[in-house]
């Protein structure tokens, strides 16, 4: 019987230290063997940020802990693990360092296979835990720190589509949330309060929504927002409707460029059941969800979204992109270095900063 390969994957790329065992089924999905994440959270919220030298802090004084709460849950020991994986970027290098040195040393003292892991590619993936995906796909990975659409051809094989300009989508929504005083994090904080609020209350900007193709830019809502919550003071009605505005704007952007983006897809693979996958932490968004199932229904093509405990940060999808590139025999060496920039297409132009022409 053909033998099921089992990981280790560590994630420390922000505020979250992560740590899970799992293994490939018959299926070619994921068995769960164990899935352990310990949240920054109340450490950060007064800052209403990520301060990375508190973050980076707090994973030494938890990585052991976490990893072996994981290795337990598992019921495993190191000589059962095919291999060893860990976020090696894009991320905070502070925090970035401590995963990616103590898997190595793991994986050096075990003798295992090392892999560091794009933290992006583990999104791209993370699907693929629990459903079947086909290659070639139409991603959308929106994060706190990535808005993109990529064709994603194969494990480790990208073409970007389009990208934002300026903020991320995760980012927009965090300042929002803190212009509005709406608490952190800020992405569920928003949500949780435009559900009180009418969402047709503000005129919002949609930014760049009839050019550049499929990138995207939230810079000048973002702007917009603010402007708007110089006017209405601390008037709790008001804020919720402008939470509520801010959501569905980015709705009607993000449908109109899913869009471009699926048609561009279409004429550049050709394929006929097409699987849209989005996936990052603003995935978990349940709006954003309804938003795209409905355009997929629109575009015939199936919308595919990962579990929302898999959306955030976590060590599961680490570990599944580890099991991935093992098969595709893209081992590291044990002296890669962490990466705060490491796009999932290398060929895509940098998209951001001034004299930027659309």
């Amino acid at each position: 019987m053909k033998k099921k390969i089992t990981f280790l994957g560590i994630e420390t790329s922000c505020d979250e230290t992560a740590a899970a065992v799992i293994r490939e089924n018959e299926a070619g999905t994921a068995e769960i063997l164990s899935n352990i994440v310990s949240s920054q959270i109340n450490e950060h919220k007064k800052f209403g940020g990520v301060v990375p030298e508190l973050a980076a802090r707090s994973h030494l004084e938890n990585i052991e802990f976490i990893i072996n709460k994981a290795m337990r849950e598992s019921k495993i020991t190191l000589k059962d693990l095919d291999g060893v994986a860990a976020t090696a970027g894009p991320g905070l290098i502070v925090c970035l360092a401590v995963g990616l040195n103590i898997a190595k040393s793991i994986a050096a003292f075990s003798n295992k296979p090392f892999l560091g892991v794009n933290h992006l590619e583990g999104h791209a993936l993370s699907p693929g835990l629990e459903k079947k995906l086909e290659f070639p796909y139409l991603l959308l990975l929106i994060s706190g720190g990535h808005t993109q659409y990529l064709i994603v051809k194969d494990v480790n094989h990208y073409e970007q589509l389009g990208t934002t300009i300026d903020d991320a989508l995760g980012e927009a929504f965090d300042k929002t949330a803190k212009m509005l005083d709406l608490g952190y994090p800020g992405g569920p904080a928003v949500e949780k309060f435009a559900k009180l609020g009418n969402k047709n209350y503000f005129k919002l900007p949609k930014p760049i929504i009839n050019k550049a193709g499929c990138n995207l830019s939230f810079a000048g809502l973002k702007t917009a927002v603010l402007r708007e919550t110089k006017k209405i003071g601390n008037e709790k009605k008001l804020k919720y409707n402008l939470a509520a505005s801010f959501q569905n704007t980015i709705n009607k952007i993000l449908f109109k460029k899913t869009e471009l983006a699926i048609n561009e897809f279409k004429k550049k693979t050709e394929k006929k059941n097409i699987q849209l996958v989005v996936a990052g932490g603003v995935a978990a968004n349940k709006t954003i969800r309804k938003n795209l199932i409905e355009l997929s229904k629109k575009m015939n093509c199936k919308a595919i979204f990962p579990n929302p405990k898999f959306c955030g940060d976590n060590a599961a999808m680490i570990a599944w992109a580890g099991i991935k590139r093992f098969k595709k025999n893209l081992v590291d060496d044990i002296k890669i270095s962490a990466r705060s920039r490491w796009p999932l297409d290398s060929k895509a132009p940098y998209m951001k900063g001034p004299g930027l022409k659309l």
